[in-house]
């Protein structure tokens, strides 16, 4: 039996902003090869949740443990070599090539003026294989569609090789193909090579397709977590996002459809 390894806890975590409580005492535990999704309507704060577990926010109270250290004794490289987080929008500022901009996720590990090692073209060369980018890599990065951009960023993330990702809207921009793709293949790096996975999902679908826990925030401070299996059905769905819903069976499991 594989033992479990905690990649991310809570401990009492309170998130505000802006007049809304987000989480009021979230206790979570994300272990080593979870795929977890986070649902939410529209302002409940999945965003702002997801910046405060990566530390570029501070929490209102409680605690945030990566692996066995308390996130806030971390220095900021020390967090990027344990923890990737993909923003919800992408911004270059810089007119680099598609490659140079993947290779930006080896940095964490490189010291002052160091440059790449071979090992690092290695795993850049893996990533942009996988994500089919062989054919944009000396492109410009300011002269790729939303879509090739989003890849590229998540190119990067996974070349930087953390134990936990945290992805807000991973498949925006994307078309259906690479949606479909990217989430299973996520989905599949997470359990296979032990990382913690956390994102946030609009298509509750998607989210069930890839992912086998869940957390939910309700909007009013209040969250529920836990097995997808165990935790969603209508009524729950219903009350978290205040829409009738209707459960389908499909060839991959359950799914739900507008009611």
């Amino acid at each position: 039996m594989t033992k479990e390894v905690t990649r991310l806890q809570c401990q009492q975590l309170g998130v505000d902003i802006g007049g809304l409580t987000v989480t009021r005492d979230l206790n979570l535990t994300i272990e080593a090869g979870q795929c977890w999704c986070l649902l939410g309507r529209n302002g409940s704060g999945k965003t702002t949740l997801l910046h405060t577990l990566a530390g570029l926010r501070p929490a209102t109270r409680g605690a945030i443990k990566l692996g066995n250290d308390a996130l806030q004794s971390l220095s900021r490289r020390q967090i990027a070599q344990r923890l990737g987080i993909l923003l919800q929008d992408q911004t270059d500022s810089f007119a680099v090539t598609v490659r140079e901009k993947i290779l930006q996720g080896r940095h964490p590990y490189l010291h002052a003026w160091q440059w790449e090692s071979a090992d690092d073209h290695s795993i850049v060369n893996a990533v942009i294989h996988r994500l089919e980018l062989e054919t944009l890599q000396a492109r410009n990065i300011q002269t790729l569609s939303g879509g090739e951009r989003q890849r590229v960023a998540i190119a990067t993330l996974l070349a930087q090789q953390t134990d936990l990702l945290l992805l807000d809207e991973p498949t925006n921009h994307l078309d259906l193909k690479y949606r479909l793709k990217l989430l299973d293949d996520l989905a599949e790096d997470a359990r296979k090579n032990r990382r913690g996975l956390l994102m946030s999902l609009h298509d509750i679908n998607l989210a069930v397709r890839c992912c086998d826990h869940a957390l939910l925030l309700m909007g009013d401070g209040n969250v529920r977590h836990g097995a997808i299996g165990e935790l969603l059905d209508c009524q729950v769905l219903e009350a978290l996002y205040g829409y009738p819903l209707q459960e389908v069976k499909t060839t991959r499991g359950r799914a739900w459809l507008p009611g």
